[in-house]
């Protein structure tokens, strides 16, 4: 199954103040629209990531975007509304099975609210899936300064995107629309479609007002991952076969070698099992072969530094 997301960044962002859109405005180092991207780039089950912009912020968006694979920005519209509508347009030569529609302002999604999203597709009755949040406050009217009336919180939600969908189901809907629709899901309810609520997550909140930039900076400033990782090898047998075992990357003169796919290395192994874990990743995999045929051997050293180096790119190491 293809998976595509659509990340909606043409809006103005002018009440975050900053002097420029709030989509590129910094946070920990880096545009919010880059770590926007970086979250739905590293997800496994998304194929490719598609921007949408406003072509006057064009230089603004080059320089948040350098280095990362992704197709030419899309031009967006004068309302949300339409700049998804040109980016769901944009994608029909090579349509998506699934379309992911995210605001840029959103840009600490976890994992597990796309995961989430995706797993809802099981249902063939399914035909989009939207994080929510219930709503847990009491709710009241007021004008004037006055209340006026209270509001049964009962079955009310906090929408949060990314909103998901089956991609023709999502743009048969937006050619119908009537203008002036807030986002994919009213959309896709004015056009009959089932639209499953999923579980949303704090985290991923909007970044709207000054203090919001406050908010997303000690999110990402302050936050630690910590995880412990192990590693065994057998002795293999003494017969002259070998004379050394590998440890922590140091060649130790032994006449028991160790039994492994690769170097066998348990201390090296065992940091990047550390390593991959911060990184909310699985365990190293092990290979497994058939009777008989003999793997190549694998150092262990080159494959924990281009593993660093891939964690210090994504800021995982730095944060």
């Amino acid at each position: 199954m293809r998976i595509h997301a659509l990340i909606v960044a043409a809006g103005s962002g002018i009440r975050a103040g900053g002097g420029v859109p709030k989509q590129y405005r910094h946070v920990a180092g880096q545009p919010l629209l880059r770590h926007a991207i970086l979250r739905l780039l590293d997800h496994p089950s998304i194929t490719g990531v598609s921007v949408v912009i406003n072509p006057d912020c064009r230089a603004l968006y080059d320089a948040a975007v350098a280095g990362l694979p992704l197709p030419e920005p899309i031009t967006g519209g004068a309302t949300r509304q339409d700049s998804v509508r040109a980016g769901l347009e944009a994608l029909a030569g090579d349509p998506p099975d699934l379309v992911l529609v995210h605001d840029a302002a959103r840009a600490f999604v976890p994992d597990a609210v796309i995961d989430a999203l995706l797993a809802a597709f099981v249902d063939p009755a399914v035909d989009g899936a939207c994080p929510a949040l219930p709503q847990v406050d009491s709710l009241r009217r007021g004008a004037d300064g006055r209340f006026s009336g209270s509001v049964d919180r009962d079955n009310l939600w906090r929408v949060q995107t990314p909103q998901a969908f089956r991609y023709p189901a999502i743009l048969a809907a937006h050619r119908a629309a009537a203008p002036g629709q807030t986002d994919e899901v009213a959309i896709a309810l004015a056009a009959g479609l089932g639209v499953a609520i999923t579980s949303g997550d704090e985290r991923a909140f909007k970044v709207t007002e000054p203090a919001d930039f406050a908010k997303a900076q000690a999110m990402t400033v302050y936050s630690s991952r910590a995880a412990s990782g192990f590693d065994v090898h057998k002795f293999g047998p003494n017969d002259g076969s070998c004379d050394h075992v590998w440890l922590c990357g140091i060649k130790v003169p032994h006449d028991h070698g160790l039994i492994g796919h690769s170097d066998a290395d348990a201390g090296l192994h065992a940091l990047t099992d550390a390593l991959l874990g911060t990184m909310i990743s699985a365990i190293i995999s092990r290979r497994r072969t058939n009777a008989g045929a003999a793997p190549p051997p694998i150092s262990s050293s080159p494959t924990l530094q281009a593993l660093s180096g891939s964690a210090a790119a994504s800021s995982i190491m730095s944060t």
